[in-house]
Formats: C-alpha cells, sequence, structure tokens
C-alpha cells in the first residue's frame, strides 16, 4: 500500500485497492496455501522478486527457521491448534474477496499490472507531481502464471484469488479469461506490434545527441573538475543519457564568442593559408571535449560509437558576396563579415561550374575534414549548409534548392568522393515545412543525388511565435519519406533531425517551473514525432549553456538540458556569475533561477547534487532520457498508437459529456489540424459559433495567457494542411456552413468553408491520410484536415453538439475526431538490440493535467494495465 501510495494524485485511490487486493492478498494465501511461496510480488527490483509488502512476512519465515527448535514446536502446535478456526472462516474471507472486486470499479485509476507472457521487465516515469524524481522505477503487480520457474507458482493459485480477480479472470473453473477488469476512468488501448518493423527497409535509428558548439566547450571548461567530469557522464556515460550522435559547426556559428574562419586571407583559392592546426577549436576546447565524449561512448555502452557530422555557418567573408546588411562600401568586391547573406546564394560567382568560390568552398570542406582527422577525431558526415533558407543576422550562407543542388552535383560532391569517400553528406539542414520540396529538387537530378547520403531537418517553426518550436512539420517529414521513394531514392537515405532547442534564454532563467516541464514535453513528443515518421536520429542543439543561455555574440540566447552555474558548487569562492564569455547585459532580464535556493530548484525537478557540483540539470534532460537510454543505435520503431478507449461514450479523459485533460495549450495560432483517435480531451473539443460560422477552440499558452483560435480558410502552403488562425483575423478565419448529408438526419454532415478559393462542392473540410502510410502511428495516427471534394467519403463528418467532437468514419478501423496539433496521450515503441537479442521498449507521454489509464496490448495479447500521471513520461521495458 505505501508503495502504490507514493505516486502523487493516486494516494487515496492506491490505498483503496491495496486494501481491497493485498490485505486480501495475505489472508487468501495464509489460509489456502499457509505458504509464502503461492503468489510472488515485485517492486520491480532486479535483485530480487520481493517487494516492501512482502517484506514482513519473509522476515518471519526467516526468523521462524532458524528460532530454537523447543519454540519451533510450540509455534507448530499452536499454528495447528488454529487451523480449524482459520478453515471455518475460509467462507467468509472469500466474499470479502468478491465484495473488494466489486470497489475496483469504484477506482479511478489503474496500479501497473503485468500480464502472463510479457516478459515485463520495469516500468520508469518522470513527471511534474513528482519533480524531484527522476527515471523512477514503479511498482507493479506481476500475474503468477508469468514466473514459470516456480511450482508453486504454476501449479498451486488458485482461481478464486486475489490475483485471477484483479487480473481480469471471472474466478470460474473453467474460465481463464484476463481480459483486463475495467476501473473508475476508462482505459486507452495502446496498440503495439513488436512482429512487424514500421520502416523495414530503411536504415535503423542512429541514436541521439548534441552540438559541441564552442558556448558548449567553454561552459564545461568554466566547471570544476568534478563539475566537468559529472557533465560527460550526464550527457555520454552508462548511467547518463548515452549520447552517440554529435554535430559541430566548421567555422564560427551564433554560439561563439565572436566570428571566425581557418583562412582569412583573401582570393587564396588553393588555402594555402588554411590552418590545419584548427587552433581555434582546440584552444577553447571544443576538440577535447569531442575526443573525451567519444573515449566515454566506447567505454560505457557496448557496441556503440560516437558520429559527430559538421556543418558551416558561413564561409569566410572574402568567399561571400557584398549584402546591403553589413556592407556600407558598396565598392567592396566581397562582404565584409561572415554574418548576414546575400540572396538567393551567398558565394561569389554563385555555384555554376566556372565558379572559383563554390570550388574553394568545396576544398575548405575536404580541409577541414582532414585537419579534425589529424587531430584524432574522424568525422562521419557533413551538412552542405546550415539554415539555407535564412540570411541570419549571424553567421549565414544563403542558398535556395537550385543553387545547393548545383553546388553539391559541380563541386562538393567530387570533392569529397575523391578525398573522403566514408563521408556521409546530408543535404538542406532547415525547417521541416519546406523539407520535402528541398529533397525532391535534389534528389530528382541524378548529377547530384548520387553525392547524397541523407536530408538534415530542423524543428523551428520558422516564425517568431517560438512557442510553435516543435509543433509543426510532422505530416511533411512522412511527405518527405514519400519523395524520396517516388525519386527512387535507396531507402538507406538517412534524414536526422540535426538541430533543436528551445528560445529565449532558459528554463532555468525564467524560474517558472511550467515552462521547464512544457519544454521537457515539447522534446519528448518531437522526437517521438519524428521517428514515427521514418528518422534516423535527433541531436539538439548546445550541448550545455550558462544560466543565460549563451555565450552567444549576437544575442540568441536558449536553453539547453544542461546548464554551467559554477558560482553555485560547493566551496566555490570568488566566482562572478557571469562568466568573463558572457555579454557585459542580460539580455532577457533577471536570471531567476539564481534567486532559489538549492531546495527549491531541487523540488522543482533540478537536483541539489548536480547543482552542488555547478550544474543545473533541466527536465528536458531526464525526458530526453526516456527515450536515449534504451532506444539505443541499431533500434527500430515499431507500430504503436493511442487508440480510444473501448466504451464509445466514455474516452480516456471524459467520463461524460464534459472534455477532460485540462486546458488545452496548442489552442494557437499557427497549429497544424489533424485527426487522431478520439480521447474525449479538450483538444478535441470544438465550439460552433453558427451567428459568425467559426470553428473555435480555446486555451491557454505556456506562460498562462489565454488563447482563443479558430480554423483558417485556405490551407497553409508549406505544411499542406489546415492551421489554426486569430479569430479577430476575418479576412484569415474559415466561414463554414455544417450541410446534412442526409435532410430526414443530422447525424453526417459536409463542412463546408464558404469564404474558400476554391469552387463550390469541392470547398469542403476533408481528411487528408498521412504519406508513407503514416510510419509506425499508421493511418489513423495524424492525419491532416485540408479542403476538397464534398461529394468524398473523407468529406464526412459528424458534430456532436453535448461533447464539441468532430469525427470521421472515413477510416475502417475506428473513428478519428479533430484534433489540435496532437492528443494529450502519445505513444512510441521501438524493438531495440541488447546482449540477448532485442528488448522490446514502450514510451508513454501524457501532455494532461489529469492522469490516464492504459492497456497496452502486442497484437491481442494484453501485456500491461496502468496509469500515468499528468505530465509524465513512462518508459516500459519488456525482454
Amino acid at each position: 500500500s505505501g508503495l502504490m501510495g507514493d505516486r502523487t494524485g493516486k494516494n487515496t485511490q492506491y490505498q483503496k485497492v491495496s486494501q481491497a487486493t493485498y490485505d486480501a492478498l495475505d489472508d487468501d494465501r495464509q489460509l489456502k496455501n499457509n505458504n509464502n511461496d503461492d503468489v510472488e510480488c515485485v517492486n520491480n527490483d532486479s535483485s530480487a522478486r520481493s517487494s516492501a509488502f512482502c517484506a514482513s512476512r519473509s522476515i518471519k519465515y526467516f526468523c521462524l527457521k532458524h528460532i530454537w527448535w523447543v519454540v519451533v514446536i510450540a509455534l507448530v502446535l499452536i499454528i495447528s491448534s488454529m487451523s480449524g478456526q482459520m478453515a471455518s472462516n475460509y467462507d467468509n474471507q472469500k466474499a470479502e474477496l468478491v465484495q473488494n472486486r466489486a470497489e475496483v470499479h469504484n477506482i479511478q485509476h489503474r496500479p501497473c499490472q503485468a500480464y502472463p507472457g510479457s516478459s515485463f521487465v520495469k516500468v520508469l516515469e518522470t513527471g511534474r507531481g513528482e519533480a524531484s524524481k527522476h527515471w523512477a522505477e514503479l511498482p507493479c503487480l506481476i500475474h503468477p502464471s508469468s514466473f514459470k520457474n516456480s511450482d508453486d507458482m504454476a501449479t498451486n493459485v488458485n482461481k478464486n484469488s486475489w490475483n485471477y480477480w484483479l487480473f481480469g479472470g471471472t474466478g470460474s473453473d473453467a474460465d481463464d479469461d484476463t481480459t483486463p477488469i475495467e476501473y473508475g476512468m476508462p482505459s486507452a488501448q495502446i496498440q503495439v506490434n513488436f512482429d512487424q518493423m514500421a520502416h523495414p527497409k530503411r536504415q535503423p535509428i542512429l541514436g541521439f545527441g548534441g552540438a559541441f558548439t564552442e558556448a558548449s566547450a567553454l561552459n564545461l571548461k568554466s566547471l570544476n573538475p568534478q563539475g566537468q567530469q559529472a557533465v560527460m557522464e550526464l550527457l555520454f556515460g552508462s548511467t547518463g543519457l548515452g549520447y552517440t550522435l554529435g554535430r559541430v559547426h566548421m567555422n564560427s556559428c551564433d554560439f561563439c564568442v565572436e566570428s571566425y574562419s581557418f583562412d582569412d586571407i583573401d582570393q587564396d583559392f588553393d588555402l594555402q593559408h588554411f590552418d590545419m592546426d584548427v587552433t581555434h577549436d582546440v584552444e577553447c576546447g571544443m576538440m577535447d571535449f569531442m575526443l573525451q565524449a567519444s573515449q566515454l561512448v566506447t567505454k560505457s555502452w557496448k557496441h556503440s560509437e560516437m558520429k559527430i557530422m559538421a556543418s558551416p555557418w558561413s564561409p569566410p567573408a572574402w568567399m561571400k558576396q557584398p549584402t546591403g546588411y553589413e556592407d556600407k562600401n558598396t565598392s567592396w568586391l566581397h562582404a565584409e563579415t561572415m554574418t548576414f547573406s546575400a540572396e538567393p546564394v551567398c558565394l561569389l560567382e554563385g555555384t555554376g561550374p566556372g565558379s572559383r568560390y563554390a570550388k574553394t568552398w568545396a576544398l575548405y570542406f575536404d580541409k577541414f575534414i582532414t585537419a579534425y582527422k589529424n587531430k584524432g577525431l574522424s568525422l562521419f558526415a557533413v551538412t552542405v549548409q546550415n539554415e539555407p533558407e535564412f540570411p541570419a543576422p549571424w553567421e549565414a550562407c544563403a542558398y535556395d534548392p537550385d543553387n545547393e543542388r548545383d553546388f553539391v552535383a559541380n563541386f562538393l560532391g567530387p570533392q569529397l568522393r575523391e578525398s573522403h569517400p566514408e563521408i556521409q553528406l546530408l543535404v538542406f539542414d532547415h525547417n521541416k515545412d519546406h523539407a520535402p520540396e528541398w529533397a525532391d529538387t535534389i534528389m530528382s537530378s541524378k548529377e547530384a543525388s548520387k553525392y547524397v547520403n541523407g536530408t538534415a531537418v530542423h524543428w523551428y517553426a520558422g516564425g517568431m511565435d517560438r512557442l510553435l518550436d516543435g509543433a509543426l512539420g510532422s505530416p511533411n517529414m512522412h511527405r518527405l519519406v514519400s519523395i524520396l521513394r517516388q525519386n527512387n531514392v535507396s531507402p538507406d537515405h538517412l534524414i536526422l533531425g540535426s538541430e533543436a532547442c528551445h528560445c529565449p534564454s532558459t528554463g532555468y532563467a525564467g524560474g517558472d517551473i511550467r515552462v521547464g516541464w512544457d519544454r521537457a514535453e515539447r522534446y519528448a513528443h518531437t522526437i517521438l514525432a519524428d521517428l514515427a515518421a521514418g528518422s534516423n536520429g535527433w541531436v539538439e542543439w548546445n550541448l550545455i549553456l550558462d544560466a543565460y543561455g549563451g555565450p552567444n555574440h549576437l544575442g540568441n540566447m536558449c536553453d539547453s538540458p544542461l546548464l554551467a552555474v559554477p558560482y553555485r558548487a560547493k566551496g566555490a569562492h570568488n566566482i562572478s556569475k557571469r562568466a568573463y564569455f558572457e555579454a557585459e547585459d542580460e539580455p532577457f532580464g533577471n536570471t531567476n533561477g539564481d534567486d532559489r535556493t538549492r531546495e527549491e530548484l531541487n523540488a522543482f525537478g533540478m537536483p541539489a547534487e548536480f547543482l552542488d557540483l555547478g550544474v543545473v540539470v533541466q527536465p528536458m534532460y531526464y525526458y530526453m532520457g526516456h527515450i536515449s537510454r534504451y532506444v539505443r543505435p541499431g533500434s527500430r520503431a515499431v507500430p504503436a498508437l493511442v487508440n480510444q478507449a473501448n466504451n464509445n461514450i466514455r474516452r480516456t479523459f471524459r467520463g461524460g459529456d464534459t472534455a477532460g485533460g485540462g486546458i488545452n495549450n496548442l489552442a494557437r495560432n499557427g497549429i497544424e489540424i489533424t485527426t487522431w483517435p478520439c480521447e474525449g480531451s479538450t483538444r478535441q473539443l470544438w465550439h460552433y459559433i453558427p451567428q459568425k460560422g467559426y470553428l473555435q477552440v480555446n486555451g491557454h499558452d505556456w506562460l498562462g495567457k489565454p488563447t482563443t483560435s479558430c480554423i483558417g480558410k485556405t490551407p497553409d502552403t508549406s505544411l499542406k494542411g489546415m492551421t489554426l488562425t486569430s479569430c479577430q483575423q476575418d479576412a484569415d478565419v474559415g466561414v463554414l456552413e455544417i450541410k446534412p448529408l442526409d435532410e430526414k438526419s443530422s447525424d453526417s454532415v459536409n463542412i463546408v468553408v464558404t469564404n474558400s478559393q476554391e469552387e463550390d462542392g469541392y470547398n469542403c473540410l476533408v481528411v487528408k491520410p498521412l504519406e508513407n502510410g503514416g510510419g509506425s502511428l499508421g493511418s489513423r495516427g495524424g492525419s491532416q484536415v485540408t479542403i476538397g471534394d464534398c461529394s468524398k467519403s473523407e468529406a464526412k463528418w459528424n458534430l456532436d453538439e453535448n461533447t464539441g467532437e468532430i469525427t470521421s468514419h472515413y477510416f475502417e478501423d475506428e473513428d478519428v475526431c479533430v484534433t489540435t496539433g496532437w492528443p494529450f496521450l502519445q505513444v512510441g515503441a521501438f524493438l531495440t538490440p541488447n546482449a540477448d537479442g532485442h528488448q522490446k521498449v514502450v514510451v508513454i507521454l501524457n501532455e494532461a493535467d489529469e492522469p490516464a489509464n492504459f492497456i497496452v496490448r502486442d497484437n491481442d495479447q494484453v501485456l500491461v494495465t496502468s496509469s500515468i500521471r499528468p505530465h509524465a513520461i513512462q518508459t516500459l521495458l519488456f525482454d
């Protein structure tokens, strides 16, 4: 009871289920077998199959075994004299069990229960409700028939005992049914299929990681030796994230103290002055950081190695065209600085066959790869250009798809093929909104595609609304895989998430616990969605930054899972809160985390043990670990989807007509409108305003600001689906008319966008299935809503005015509901290699303000039933 009651928010319910089961368990076992071995209880301790609530009985038997023989005889006589009375009470105890079983239906949330044949290992959880506990191992009941090595377990368990009714059996000798019984709240049906790979022809997952920027290296060096050692273990060690991917900037980027390159000599076309010692990267600590990481990964993780790719932000200024931003002297023949970029291509003389600068820039890649190799670091890949669509105010070099294609075909591809054939070449390296078009342009070219090994993508939304980062473009990831297939690109083609971070500033600096945990949830959501679409890995931006989110020589401060705060380390003296490499001003005001005590921060989820070493470990770190520690290199995604509860009236988050799950934080302008299995949450709650013809959703953002958005009138040109827009922008809002398809019944309707640019009859909201078959989510997981033919089955909807749900019967399996972005409850499942072959991994994410019950099935077999707390992530492991 104590173990189950530890879970915040469920104490009362778990204490009830404990009294309805575990108390009865003691009596039932004693009455039937007078034996402590007929049922095995676990608290998921790998060293023993015993739990806290079994411990006292084990001690009694241990003491009994070793007491003097006289006392033993006396006790046996006493027990024998009581046996008649105990037997006479058996019928009464059996009646209590039946009564207790009925009580389970009044208990809202499930305890964890592992079923026969599941090969259950353990379940780990991290969540906002118990912020100071990370990767916490939860207690789980295991069905007795799972223990094949125990004769008592296999043969002596009575089907009238608590074990059978709690796991779903009816108690009848003729009935071995283990269909889970229902608790007070409905249970989401999480369907996985470990017999099938979602992307069998694509390469397996390479791993996860982050960027070895100058900012990260400087922050690592700012720590004392103990702090540095802790950071290395946290990121790469066996007890940490186990990162195996890395990224490094070729020349400077914004997360540097200032701009630099390795050859600043104008018109040095042969690069005779290239610094083959890459002095800057050595002296600032970047090189040592990468070498240490590589050694630690090899030492800590079997069959793993560090793979690092390089990405350029800008060539030396002398290779770039002048820009109107910083080149005030129009007589300059080239750019004055590495910042900003001319468009549509930054390179002088363009990327045509005769460009001397493009040829030299390709040679620069060659020199850089060789210089790193000479220092003992062999790169695994390079990308052509970081964010080629953005002429940024920091180091930048713009390309359009045609110019990048020509640069690859004419210069970079041949240069690498000749000098470094082992290097993988990745194109694009920018946001998901245009990834399919870039891939189509480059990979449809025979001259360029033969040199290309992959496509890199970033998670940013591309606008100034940073709360949309990580929220957009998931359908485009599926479209990207489909386009590659249409162009007959080899399935070995990598798709790699190459950059992601939250901006501005850090969760620690903001001091709002909600923001830090919301950022962690967005990390987990995006990673699971990318892997479902077929991504081969995910690399976040800086591995470690300071409290402000820097240094960044343009003030573009961002967040990182780890932060260096050396002035908070135990024994620290005369250490400034502002490091020597940081700008004088605090660009986002006071660093609120510095005003919190170590105890407060520990309670917020930033462990005191690392604060004492000068390191802030933020919630993003632990959410990442739920994936990176267990979805190891070589893993493959398998089909997995959170289906609606079995009851068509009640939903996972809704017991009646009122939508649950808490306030919708995706009711935000720009969010994509999709369809998912119905969960009865506020993310699927719509309000039709007949006076205006608006379909409206309400919620708030991460900072608590109320939001109201409406469905727009046209699909987004880049995302290819409908999005939310401001209800105040009349020119952009869709004016919708609800038209019954049957005059006698309003059950099925068309939703007509009357102010659409499409002609009548082709202006209805329709379901648009994901390309790529939906990846591991299948056809029902995240299909888009767009505008199309009103006569088609995909244009038929049902509007429930009581629940606010808009449902479609387009998919044969089950209904789907129109959703803002994605549902609260999400899942990813993977086969990952281990010493015994493969381990089965299920990752469940709950973004709701309420807990959720669930039943995990592998095909038709129930693996485990449980619940997940509000704002939490779980990793379930099976052999």
